[in-house]
């Protein structure tokens, strides 16, 4: 007998939840057990990404750094960065060159004495934020051309005192404030485009953007050109509306129906008695999924040796 001779198996969410719904005792029934099923799976993939490195959501990308900023806009969906370097001659094939910059604490960065000295990046403090959009009630006070590096607000008692604010479709870096106005602004963050914004007959609202994000120290100076060159960890993408596949590699696919299994045996009375059965055998999916979802080289230690 011949073999299928494909290695294509996946599944819809539909398909996922039909499973699940089947595993945890009875037969998916209605839209409702579909969508408490999508938001059970959204939650269970949140609780992998809790649990530690993903594998599949492992992202190579860079940022090409600017004299005079300190802080650069990461996708909205990074978790964190795994590796980073600065690297100097990019593009070149006899000068580039790859420099390990060493990542740092936030206390560890809140002690550097002078935090606007300019030169190449040594230090890294990564901000963990959600990458939500945030309306603070502010509006745009004053009209701004596409070059201006101060922006006039009506007001600013909800924004910190420095980070990221939203302005119609246009993301923009700012390292102070100054009464009612934003100081030492970097236009255009986050692949969005530097444009006019003109005060007229509607007020344009202005929004508290939490983008993820990572400060250098020291500063990119202006003696050469700098690119951090970074792997993210990113979010896994969302359940979806029942047709699209799932956002994961093939070899967790078990441990998916099992956990969403469990996520749906809790939420139902009738399906009690078998969530400690269900929950066992989501532990044991995750764990064989977890035990080969992982780098398999070896690790050499090596001591520091010096005075203490």
């Amino acid at each position: 007998m011949t073999t299928s001779g494909t290695t294509t198996f996946n599944m819809d969410f539909t398909e996922i939840a039909e499973e699940a719904w089947e595993r945890a005792g009875r037969e998916l029934r209605s839209g409702y057990d579909l969508r408490t099923a999508r938001r059970s799976m959204n939650l269970m993939t949140i609780e992998w990404q809790n649990r530690g490195i993903n594998m599949w959501t492992i992202e190579q990308g860079s940022l090409d750094l600017a004299q005079g900023q300190s802080t650069y806009a990461l996708p909205d969906d990074t978790i964190d960065l795994m590796e980073h370097q600065i690297r100097t001659g990019a593009g070149n094939t006899s000068l580039q060159s790859d420099l390990t910059i060493s990542r740092i604490s936030v206390s560890t960065y809140a002690s550097i004495p002078n935090k606007l000295t300019q030169g190449r990046p040594v230090q890294l403090f990564i901000h963990r934020n959600s990458g939500q959009t945030y309306p603070v009630g502010i509006t745009l006070a004053a009209t701004m051309s596409s070059t201006d590096t101060t922006i006039t607000l009506s007001g600013v008692s909800d924004l910190p005192p420095a980070g990221f604010v939203k302005i119609e479709d246009e993301i923009i870096n700012y390292g102070s404030i100054d009464g009612n106005v934003l100081q030492n602004c970097f236009r255009g963050q986050q692949g969005t485009t530097a444009v006019a914004h003109t005060v007229g007959g509607a007020a344009i609202p202005v929004y508290w953007e939490q983008v993820p994000a990572a400060t250098v120290w020291p500063i990119p100076d202006g003696t050469q050109s700098y690119q951090l060159v970074y792997w993210r960890m990113r979010r896994i993408e969302d359940a979806g509306s029942g047709i699209q596949t799932a956002d994961m590699n093939f070899r967790f696919f078990p441990c998916m129906v099992a956990g969403l299994a469990y996520y749906i045996a809790m939420k139902d009375p009738e399906l009690i008695e078998r969530v400690g059965m269900l929950k066992q055998i989501y532990d044991e999916q995750f764990a064989l999924a977890a035990q080969e979802d992982r780098e398999k080289t070896s690790a050499r230690f090596v001591p520091k040796i010096g005075r203490i």
